[in-house]
């Protein structure tokens, strides 16, 4: 394969999607895996729709990816500038290029001219588009318009007859005839080129062998390929990636957060899943898999075997949906697989934002009794709030069921707080051999037993490991606790 040099551009007017990350991974991907360049060009020209901190957003969402760029915003490189607000005269130039060449003319239709052709066109039950009234102006008429004050915009003058094909490298040839094509604006009336023409000028100077891109761009490719042959480039090959369908299956996944029926919300923005306890890694070998797979069975993979084993010829066309349990299955796994130290450094910082005054050395110590209960680390909160508080909030019915009355709970309760008081040794293998002799000696079943006390100590039913959990809260805590829920019952 020659030289690959493929490239993200993305236009400012939102944070960082799902879907925008998916389509970026697998050019980085195809990139790393051919050896080539991997660019990133911000399509900042729709000033209107321009959202300040969209770039900011996608470089941080990139950054904590793990993807790197070889050109593009604060690395520079040979073909910039690299902000398409910053290279206005080149497409001023090329467009005028194209006037003179005759394939583009000068358009004096305003807004409010396109609006009646419009409602004409579906009072006659024809279809909407530019009817190229401006197309067979003569020099003599257009400078009539323009000593009136009217500004033009440039369109493109698409062939009235014949066919325009590509070749996509994952769905094959595709097949348009021209006359269902509408003469697109290259300029706009106030020098900003649309899209269409900014990107085809880019990508041939910036030297885009490939374009890796979503499926819903195939009906703008056959103009592309129109601008391509009326500046005389040789366009890139194309490849139009798979729609990502909602986690329901139906329809496209939504730009904004949304709530299924069973009342889950589902995240959409990259920043999202981060804020939401997803790791990187995780969420790269996931979106590796939206579309693409290894083979029929494999779905851990590292990044490098990803990279390794990333071909377009094992990305389907077919829709492929979003789904989170697999996200959060995976999520588990590369949590289960990080060192202690580790993983305790990334779960810190989601008890600090909650106001809870964790500390890193008791963190590391419970952080081996959560780890296989993880499936995000934002599920930390739930699992050790409990450590990082003082008393706690529990409620009298909390501590007795069916199993267990309130009489028996105030003699476990009882006899727990004086074998704690006097244990020697206050370590988990210690606590466990006293408490489970202690429950076998009043003949409780061990859940009676420690259930209760778990109640008492964490204001929970589910928590973790009771043994470990009491030596980390330490013989002082846990007795305060303990006569607490006592205090409750017995008054």
């Amino acid at each position: 394969m020659s030289e690959v040099r493929v490239r993200f551009a993305p236009s400012p007017t939102g944070y960082f999607h799902l879907g925008s990350a998916r389509s970026l991974l697998f050019n980085w991907l195809f990139a790393r895996r051919h050896g080539g360049a991997f660019i990133l060009r911000i399509e900042d020209t729709d000033r209107t729709r321009y959202h300040e901190e969209s770039v900011s957003d996608m470089l941080d969402g990139m950054r904590w990816l793990g993807l790197d760029w070889d050109e593009g915003p604060e690395v520079d490189g040979p073909y910039g500038p690299y902000y398409q607000s910053q290279r206005l005269s080149l497409y001023q130039e090329y467009a005028q290029g194209l006037l003179d060449s005759g394939h583009a003319y000068k358009c004096y239709c305003s807004l409010e001219d396109l609006e009646q052709m419009r409602q004409e066109q579906q009072k006659r039950g024809l279809p909407s588009g530019y009817d190229r009234r401006c197309r067979t102006l003569t020099v003599r008429q257009q400078a009539g318009r323009e000593a009136q004050g009217m500004v033009p915009v440039i369109r493109l003058k698409v062939p009235l007859t014949g066919t325009t094909s590509f070749s996509d490298l994952i769905r094959g040839q595709i097949e348009v005839q021209n006359d269902k094509l509408d003469d697109l604006v290259l300029l706009k009336s106030d020098g900003f080129p649309t899209y269409h023409l900014a990107v085809v000028v880019d990508d041939h100077l910036m030297r885009i062998s490939h374009v890796l891109r979503a499926d819903e761009w195939i009906p703008t490719t056959p103009h592309r390929i129109l601008i391509y042959d009326a500046l005389g480039w040789t366009p890139p090959l194309f490849a139009h990636l798979p729609i990502i369908l909602s986690p329901t299956g139906q329809g496209k996944m939504s730009k904004r957060k949304t709530v299924d029926s069973d009342g889950r919300e589902y995240n959409v923005l990259v920043h999202e899943f981060r804020a939401a306890g997803y790791l990187p890694e995780a969420m790269f070998n996931f979106l590796a898999l939206i579309g693409w797979a290894y083979d029929d069975k494999t779905e851990i993979l590292t990044r490098q075997q990803i990279i390794q084993n990333f071909d377009l010829a094992h990305v389907s066309s077919a829709p492929a949906k979003f789904s989170y349990d697999k996200l959060d299955w995976m999520n588990g796994v590369y949590i289960r697989s990080l060192d202690v130290d580790d993983l305790a450094a990334r779960l810190l910082p989601f008890l600090s934002r909650t106001g809870l005054s964790a500390d890193a050395e008791t963190l590391r110590r419970i952080t081996p009794l959560i780890q296989e209960r993880l499936t995000t680390l934002a599920d930390v909160v739930a699992w050790t709030d409990f450590f990082f508080t003082g008393e706690l909030d529990v409620k009298p019915e909390q501590l007795i069921d069916k199993r267990v009355s309130a009489e028996l709970a105030i003699e476990v309760l009882e006899r727990a707080y004086q074998i704690l008081s006097e244990l020697p040794a206050f370590d988990e293998q210690s606590i466990e051999a006293a408490l489970r002799a202690k429950a076998e000696e009043m003949g409780l079943k061990a859940r009676q037993f420690l259930g209760t006390l778990r109640i008492a100590v964490t204001g929970k039913k589910v928590a973790p490991p009771l043994f470990g959990t009491l030596a980390i809260l330490g013989r002082d805590k846990v007795l305060q606790r303990i006569a607490h829920a006592r205090e409750l019952l017995v008054s």
